[in-house]
This record gives C-alpha cells, sequence and structure tokens, in this order.
C-alpha cells in the first residue's frame, strides 16, 4: 500500500493519540506508581481492607464520574465511574492523577499569612479576623466596590455564595476566567435569547466541522468527546478538521485541511456564502423558524466569496466549495469552533457567531446531532439579602473590568481587562482580592504585566491548595480541601448535551488544616458583621449545600450524579420568539475581520501558536509528577521544552532537529529547542501550553517554557474578549 507524507504524518500522529486512549498508558501508569512507591512523599498503604467510593472530578470542566479505591484510609488508585453519564468508565490522564495531588507535598498544610516577604502559619480564625478588619475598614470608608473576586467558575453553590458575599458587601466585582464559555454563552443569547451553556450531540453527528478544536486533546469533556467521537465515526460519521498544525485531533480526523490560525470566522463565512449561493441551506428553518436571512446575506456577502476566503485562509477555493457542498448534504451536520481545549478564551465573539450561523443553515439547532442551548440545573434558590446603604452604593459603581460596562455591554465577565484597570492610576482600584481556583498570574498572557499589576493590590487573599503562582503572590493563604476531601456540587458538564449535576464527595477525611472555601465564605461573612453576616444563615457549608439540593439531595449523594433524561431543549426566547440572524444586539458587534497577531512582521517574521495536550493540565491545576513524566520528547527532554517548525523555515535559520534555540517575541525571550514537523504550516511555530511554572515543585517548576509570558493581549472588538490566538516571533540560533 502506498502512503503519501501527509497519510504518513496522520497515521503517526494519529498513532500516538490513539495509543493514548487504550489501556496501554494506564498500564504504564501503574508501573510507575510502583516505581515510585520509593518516593518518600508518596503513602504505601498497608495490607487491609478494599473500599470504592463514587465522587466527581473537579481537575477540569468536564464533571466525570470517579471510581476511588482505597486501603483502609488510603486513596490507591483513581479510575472513571462506568455507568455514568458523562464519561461511563472513561478517565484522562490528569485524572487519573488525582492521588498524587492528593498527597502532593507541595500542598498548602495550613493558612498562612505573608510576613516581611515570609510566609508564616497562622490560626484560621486569626486569619479570618484579619481579612474581616480590613473589609470593615474599606466599607467604612465608602470603597466596598474595591474588592473584586476571581474565581474558575460562576456556577455551583460555592460560586454563589462567593457572588453573594460580594453583593451584600458592596462589590460587582465577581469575574470568571476566560473560556471558549464566555464566546457560546453570548451566541446562544444573541441568537436565541437564552442564558446557556453549549452542549454537542457528537454521537449522534454524521459530519464534523472542527474550526481548530482539540476533539481528542481536552476540548469539553475529554473521556465523553471520546466515546463520542468513535461512536459517530464507528456508525460511518465524518471528521474534517480544520487547524494550523497537523494535531492529534486533526491526524484522526477523516480530512485534515491546513488554515492559516486567526482566520477560521471567515472560513466560515465562506461557507455560509456558498450554501446560501447554492441554496444548499434548510430552507424550513430559514422561513418558518428564524429571522434575519436577508441580514445574513450581507454578512456573508461578495467579501466572502471563495476566491476571496482562500486569500485569507490559505485554503484553495476548490476545496472551500467542496467544503460547503459536503457539510450542507450531510443528515446531521454539526460544526464546533474554540481552539486547542477551550480552557482560555483566543477568538472573537464574530468567530463563534459565523459557526453558530452555519449551524442553524442546516437545520443542527437543538436537534439530534447538533447543537443544544442546555440550562443550568436551577436549583439554588435562596432568600434575596438584605441590602444596607453602603451594599447598594457600591452595586450601583462600574465593575473594574468594564464588562456590562458602555464599550461592552454585551459581556459578563473580561479577567483580561484588570491588568490595564491596575495600571490606569497611582493606586489601585481593587484594595483587595480573592482568588478561588484560579491561576491568573500563569494562565493569562502577558504574564510579566498581569505579576506587574497584581503586585499592586495591597491585598490578595487566595483560597488554594497548592503553592501556584498566583498563591505565591497573594498575602493570604485559605486552602482549600482538594476535591477528594470534600463535598460540592458540579452543576454542569462543559459541552454535555443535557442539564447535569454531580456531586463531589470526600473520599478520605481532610489530611492537613485546611478548611473547604465554602466554610471560609460563611465564616468571613460572620467576622464582617451586619447585614453581610445576616446573609449567610447556614452554621456550615455542608448545611447550605444539602439545603440547595433539596429533592435531590438523597439521589445525589447515592450516585453521585443527576442528569435531566427528559430535557427538552427550550423555545427561542428572542423577541421574534425565532433564532435571529440579526437584531439589534447583534448589530453592537462590528462587523468580522481576522485578527492579527500582535507584533511586527519584518521583526518577527514567524508566528507562535499555542497548542494543548491531555498530558499537562489546562486549568488552574499544575500538572502532576506523573503527567510530566509521559510528556514526549518532542514537548520536553529534561528541562528543555520545544517549538514545532516546519522544516522549510528551519532550513532557512539552520537549524537541525533537535537543536538549542533562541524564541523571541515582542514580550520577551527564551532558550528553547526545536523539533521539526511537515504538519506545521510553513510560518509558524507551535508551543504547548501547560509548561514554564515558577511555583510548585521540582517535578514541574523550571521545566519548559511558559508560552503566556511571550504572548500579548489582544482585545476582541466589541465584547473585549481575550482573543490572543498567536504572536509574532523570531528564532535563532541559540
Amino acid at each position: 500500500m502506498k502512503i503519501d507524507r501527509r497519510s504518513f504524518l496522520s497515521f503517526v500522529i494519529g498513532g500516538a493519540a490513539g495509543t493514548a486512549l487504550t489501556p496501554l498508558p494506564w498500564k504504564l501508569t501503574d508501573d510507575i506508581s510502583i516505581w515510585s512507591q520509593n518516593w518518600p512523599w508518596t503513602p504505601v498503604p498497608p495490607r487491609g481492607e478494599t473500599a470504592y467510593v463514587a465522587s466527581t472530578c473537579t481537575l477540569c470542566p468536564g464533571g466525570c464520574g470517579i471510581s476511588v479505591r482505597k486501603v483502609d484510609d488510603r486513596v490507591v488508585k483513581v479510575e472513571g465511574l462506568k455507568g455514568h453519564p458523562v464519561n461511563d468508565g472513561g478517565i484522562c490522564p490528569l485524572g487519573l492523577s488525582g492521588a498524587q495531588l492528593l498527597y502532593s507535598p507541595t500542598r498548602v498544610r495550613a493558612p498562612m499569612k505573608k510576613v516581611n516577604g515570609t510566609w508564616r502559619e497562622i490560626a484560621w480564625d486569626t486569619a479570618v479576623q484579619e481579612i474581616a478588619d480590613k473589609l470593615k475598614e474599606l466599607r467604612a470608608k465608602g470603597q466596598p466596590q474595591s474588592v473584586a473576586w476571581v474565581s474558575d467558575t460562576d456556577r455551583g453553590t460555592v460560586a454563589e455564595l462567593s457572588k453573594r458575599f460580594l453583593t451584600v458587601y458592596g462589590s460587582p466585582n465577581f469575574i470568571r476566567t476566560p473560556s471558549i464559555q464566555d464566546s457560546y454563552e453570548l451566541v446562544l443569547y444573541l441568537t436565541q435569547g437564552l442564558r446557556a451553556m453549549a452542549g454537542f450531540d457528537l454521537a449522534n453527528a454524521t459530519f464534523v466541522l472542527s474550526f481548530g478544536s482539540g476533539i481528542i486533546e481536552g476540548w469539553g469533556t475529554p473521556p465523553h468527546l471520546f466515546r463520542a467521537k468513535s461512536a459517530m465515526q464507528q456508525k460511518g460519521g465524518k471528521i474534517s478538521q480544520l487547524d494550523g498544525r497537523l494535531s492529534k485531533t486533526a491526524a484522526k480526523a477523516d480530512q485534515f485541511i491546513p488554515l492559516k490560525p486567526g482566520t477560521e470566522g471567515a472560513l466560515a463565512l465562506g461557507l455560509i456564502h456558498v450554501i446560501l449561493r447554492e441554496g444548499l441551506y434548510r430552507k424550513d428553518f430559514l422561513q418558518d423558524q428564524s429571522v434575519g436571512g436577508d441580514a445574513l446575506k450581507k454578512i456573508a456577502g461578495d467579501e466572502f466569496a471563495p476566491e476571496a476566503v482562500s486569500k485569507i485562509t490559505g485554503v484553495d477555493a476548490k476545496t472551500i466549495v467542496d467544503l460547503a457542498k459536503v457539510f450542507a448534504g450531510a443528515k446531521k451536520p454539526l460544526a464546533v469552533c474554540g481552539r486547542g481545549n477551550g480552557r482560555q478564551e483566543a477568538g472573537n465573539a464574530q468567530e463563534f457567531l459565523a459557526v453558530h450561523f452555519l449551524n442553524a443553515l442546516v437545520g443542527s439547532i437543538n436537534t439530534a446531532g447538533g447543537v443544544f442551548a442546555v440550562p443550568e440545573p436551577d436549583y439554588i434558590d435562596w432568600p434575596e439579602p438584605e441590602m444596607d446603604a453602603a451594599a447598594s452604593a457600591g452595586m450601583q459603581q462600574a465593575r473594574v473590568d468594564g464588562a456590562g460596562g458602555k464599550d461592552f455591554p454585551l459581556s459578563r465577565y473580561l479577567l483580561n481587562r484588570l491588568p490595564e484597570a491596575l495600571d490606569g492610576g497611582a493606586s489601585s482600584p481593587v484594595q483587595v482580592l480573592f482568588v478561588n481556583q484560579a491561576n491568573p498570574a500563569f494562565r493569562m498572557v502577558d504574564t510579566a504585566r498581569v505579576e506587574k499589576s497584581l503586585k499592586k493590590i495591597p491585598l490578595i487573599v487566595s483560597f488554594s491548595s497548592f503553592m501556584d503562582e498566583t498563591a505565591a503572590l497573594a498575602h493570604y493563604i485559605l486552602p482549600n480541601h482538594i476535591y477528594l476531601e470534600r463535598f460540592e456540587d458540579v452543576p454542569a458538564a462543559q459541552g454535555f448535551p443535557k442539564p447535569f449535576i454531580g456531586l463531589v464527595k470526600p473520599v478520605v477525611a481532610p489530611l492537613f488544616k485546611t478548611r473547604h472555601t465554602g466554610d471560609a465564605v460563611i465564616q468571613l461573612a460572620k467576622a464582617v458583621g451586619g447585614n453581610v453576616a445576616s446573609a449567610f444563615g447556614w452554621d456550615s457549608y455542608a448545611a447550605c449545600l444539602q439545603e440547595s439540593l433539596g429533592d435531590k439531595w438523597d439521589a445525589l449523594k447515592k450516585e453521585g450524579y443527576w442528569v435531566d433524561a427528559k430535557f427538552s431543549p427550550a423555545a427561542f426566547e428572542t423577541k421574534s420568539k425565532k433564532f435571529e440572524f440579526a437584531n439589534a444586539d447583534i448589530t453592537l458587534l462590528p462587523a468580522y475581520a481576522a485578527l492579527k497577531a500582535p507584533g511586527d512582521d519584518k521583526s518577527f517574521p514567524l508566528t507562535l501558536i499555542p497548542f494543548d495536550t491531555l498530558r499537562l493540565a489546562g486549568g488552574s491545576v499544575g500538572a502532576p509528577p506523573f503527567l510530566v513524566k509521559s510528556l514526549e520528547e518532542t514537548l520536553l527532554q529534561k528541562n528543555d521544552g520545544f517549538v514545532e517548525i516546519n522544516p522549510a523555515d528551519a532550513q532557512k535559520i539552520g537549524l537541525a532537529d533537535g537543536a538549542a534555540a533562541v524564541l523571541s517575541t515582542p514580550k520577551g525571550s527564551a532558550r528553547v529547542r526545536v523539533t521539526l514537523s511537515e504538519g506545521i504550516m510553513p510560518g509558524l511555530v507551535a508551543m504547548v501550553r501547560g509548561l514554564g511554572h515558577t511555583a510548585y515543585d521540582r517535578f514541574l517548576a523550571g521545566k519548559g517554557v511558559n508560552i503566556n509570558s511571550l504572548m500579548s493581549s489582544v482585545e476582541a472588538p466589541g465584547t473585549g474578549f481575550e482573543a490572543a490566538w498567536g504572536v509574532r516571533a523570531q528564532l535563532t540560533k541559540a
């Protein structure tokens, strides 16, 4: 059998991806587990009684069910929970490594206070009272709006307790960390009038068009999508991957179409142009269930004809026409977008809007094999808190990040604009910052600026379980139990097509002097006193959780999850009660234009782009040792990180495979090594996200480069969302 170059590359890279989904790595992990029992910090359980506890993983937004095996009171293994509606026994490498996080030597074991630059242990009651005293002082000065809270999620009881605290205290500044969820939520609201998450019925699609989404690299809920993709392809379904490099998803796809990163929205509009021109759309949907079809023809006008789009994207005009016909002709087509694993926002809302329009044109909204608007379960029904004059006045102030203001009325959260706000005057507009389950000092682009701006805040309180980069900048750490030690609700599984609640249950008693963040918030509210204390009538977080879940509590405690099996998508709640391709809110967004990577083309002839891997943590938690140990040698060797480059570009620079080089961008430079790949488009260099930590332990810190330290922030027009998909770069011999 003859195999051409691209097919061979797909075979090799796809084989690596396939291996990651087979039992082989898990066997290797077991071997490593046995070997690592010689590590002094790894507990070796004695012979004893074996027990299993069903719970929910919180290490990513996936909401997977887990089965935790214990010997006596020692956790020895974390596996996927069979029969769970989200992952049905599947688990990703990070979830598999949960025991290492539980017993990690880098855990923060007690409340800590920074005194003259040195961390010292402090009693819980003392720490909470000192923070409360500062909050009372600010409130007495009429400055409650100078308090802000950064969290990885705005859903669930802990997030709601945090928001309730800010509201009754008098601050509008609850900020969620950015991800593709921001754009998908906005698009669903603009077109369907719903505040909801996007869910994807990948398993029942017959043709999936992926605009750079890492479907097998952590996008959405990893095990769920692994299974859905396999089920779809086994039934004859096809996947076309549009990407700047031959990712593992591209290698396992049925078709890989190289595309210039940052131009995904232009291609989506080009496909819409062809579908409208050729009359390939679902006429019943366009005529009976939608409005604004004429406006759509203008949005995807002649400037997005195939020949024009080809010049923008690098995709051949004939390929664009053929792809439009195949997509529109599929029985159940589905288009998805959001680069990499989707944990970081990296595109403008117009791109997501164009992809959603594409789904609507072919009738893939709220139908089998399509995209659903999934509401979060509505179970938190607390009484409205009584607001005093200070709280009312503070809540009337503009948000510090500008979200919802005159410049960005459609946006809910804009963490990426916080550094600019902090740098805007002699004193910081944020006097107290709480950070929960987030690590902006590592995950936000232009990390040097982020760190500099955070240092202007007089008081930072972290609830981190680990000494991460943001916790290291804090003044107090009130460490949370990790997920294997606590109760908590998980009211959504990212990308899952049905309403879902998972219950996190304690597998072991807390090992150290940590405390549930929910309990810390309740204690802090009572220490502040007055109306703030009155708004928190619960004796404990456990009581709050059980009361909030109500009649779902018993089922959740027994099964570990609740899913709305009878879910039926809500009708469109727009003004027209139809899907809207155009309305007053949509016109607030400027017309789509591809956003350029920051930097001078002459000084920086290449473009650096990030990519993700399942073998590195993509959220606020750093990768455990097992993940770092299992990284491919093309990503990390000893402490050296790699960049991927096309051989033709490497030859021009005089770089051989594995050679040392200096990677420079407008934001700085770093020593790297190069790996040559025909699978990346000429003109691009790519680096994995998740390396380059400065905190944590010797297994993670100082290994590779944090690509975010080399990236520049790009503000998406109309929304202010972070849209940094790449940056101009130069690669030279070391």
